[in-house]
């Protein structure tokens, strides 16, 4: 949610900005928030006048009744109903535009940075850098399924049978991996100085409309029968629900989060032939990274955080690639957002394993996270950011694709062992 001020003050940025992200459905909204907002703002200093003079008339018919003026003080009296019955039609009038204004403010998307390259959907992200030379193999690749149920590592029947489609069962060292990379990715983040936390796997309605837009809601979120609960999607929604309505002190700053947790995904409008296996599914876990922060440390956060996913593939032996997410691609809380790829040899292209966003002011102020300036002592909204480590599913993917020996086995690099009993390879089980 972007400041209203913006919207007073500069609201042809605000339209232009809009224009950006190819949402032009919503150019009405900035003239209806600016009309809401005058009339809200006209409606509280007639609401403050009548409440003054509320107080003037009370003393008034006081006075009025010491000396013995009855009449006087009735007409007073009526004079205060009237004024009381206009001031409960202002109050009325102003929680209606405050309901609308919250609605309205909370569709208009964030703006975005200057430099992010224009176009209407992924087919327009800009290629950063590659990093890890992206090899074929000199024998044909298995489908990602095949390679898994050749290892003894996933049973998809069963899971239809229990769940239905998009869910799966890993077992054996297959399950292992998983885990071993999770546990992987968390000691690597500790040792970047994160600290680990385990979030709720359930979170209210009020964090959800404040870490994501309408239709992210819409397309991702499972809402608890009779409950006001949803299960989450992604750890970085509880874990920065955690500090709504928060005022942290300056010093606190910068937090540097990292968080497990399942997630689950509806995949509205899911489809193809690469959404089936463990691509695209109902329930997964990950690894996340989290990072509240003054506003002037965002950017190098941003950085930061995107760097550490690539190193981390990297000391994995997986090739990836960045890319810079275009204008039409981008959430409307975000202000930028790169999404890390892995090299897939079977599809001898590369797919997105993780997302690194910087949200600004935009989800605090949904939330209401500030931090107490020290210099100045006013509270201002902290600037969010977060990013994947690791989501194993997909993860999973790219590490037997680019693992896989000849033979079927699959190669395990030197950093995953430990967590893999000393383990060099899976082995093929049929």
């Amino acid at each position: 949610m972007i400041d209203i001020n913006l919207l007073r003050e500069n609201p042809d940025l605000v339209r232009e900005n809009i224009k950006k992200k190819f949402q032009d459905k919503k150019l009405p909204l900035v003239d209806e928030v600016i009309a809401l907002d005058a009339e809200k703002r006209a409606l509280q200093r007639e609401g403050d006048e009548r409440r003054a003079l509320r107080n003037s008339l009370s003393k008034k018919i006081g006075a009025l009744m010491k000396e013995g003026k009855k009449a006087e003080a009735e007409e007073a009296k009526e004079q205060v109903k009237q004024n009381n019955e206009r001031v409960a039609a202002i109050e009325a009038r102003a929680a209606e535009i405050d309901a609308q204004l919250k609605k309205d403010m909370m569709a208009i998307p964030n703006i975005i940075a200057d430099d992010v390259p224009l176009g209407r959907d992924d087919g327009s992200n800009v290629q950063w850098n590659t990093y890890l030379e992206a090899k074929e193999k000199p024998f044909e690749v298995p489908y990602h399924v095949d390679i898994l149920e050749r290892l003894g590592g996933v049973d998809l029947d069963s899971a239809r049978r229990t769940s239905g489609n998009g869910f799966y069962y890993l077992t054996g060292d297959v399950a292992r991996l998983h885990s071993a990379v999770l546990t992987y990715a968390r000691d690597f983040m500790i040792d970047k100085g994160f600290t680990y936390v385990i979030p709720p796997f359930m979170i209210r309605s009020d964090v959800v409309s404040g870490v994501m837009s309408f239709e992210e809601m819409d397309g991702m979120m499972y809402k608890i029968e009779g409950e006001d609960l949803y299960l989450i999607g992604t750890s970085e929604h509880s874990m920065i629900g955690r500090f709504m309505n928060t005022t942290l002190e300056e010093k606190q700053l910068p937090l540097t989060l990292t968080s497990y947790s399942p997630c689950f995904r509806k995949e509205k409008g899911a489809h193809g032939i690469e959404e089936r296996g463990i691509y695209r599914i109902h329930q997964f876990e990950k690894q996340e990274m989290i990072v509240i922060c003054k506003p002037e440390e965002s950017d190098f956060w941003y950085e930061k955080l995107w760097s550490y996913t690539v190193e981390l593939f990297v000391s994995m032996g997986i090739p990836v690639r960045t890319l810079v997410c275009c204008s039409g691609d981008l959430a409307d809380l975000k202000y930028r957002s790169l999404d890390v790829e892995a090299w897939s040899p079977r599809q001898k292209k590369y797919f997105e394993v993780g997302s690194c966003s910087n949200l600004t002011d935009a989800q605090a102020r949904r939330l209401g996270i500030k931090f107490k300036n020290a210099q100045t002592g006013k509270n201002e909204y902290a600037h969010t950011l977060n990013n994947t480590v690791v989501a194993p599913p997909r993860m999973l993917i790219a590490f037997l694709e680019n693992h896989l020996q000849e033979d079927g086995s699959v190669f395990i690099p030197e950093v995953l062992r430990k967590y893999m009993g000393g383990k060099e390879y899976i082995r093929p089980v049929k």
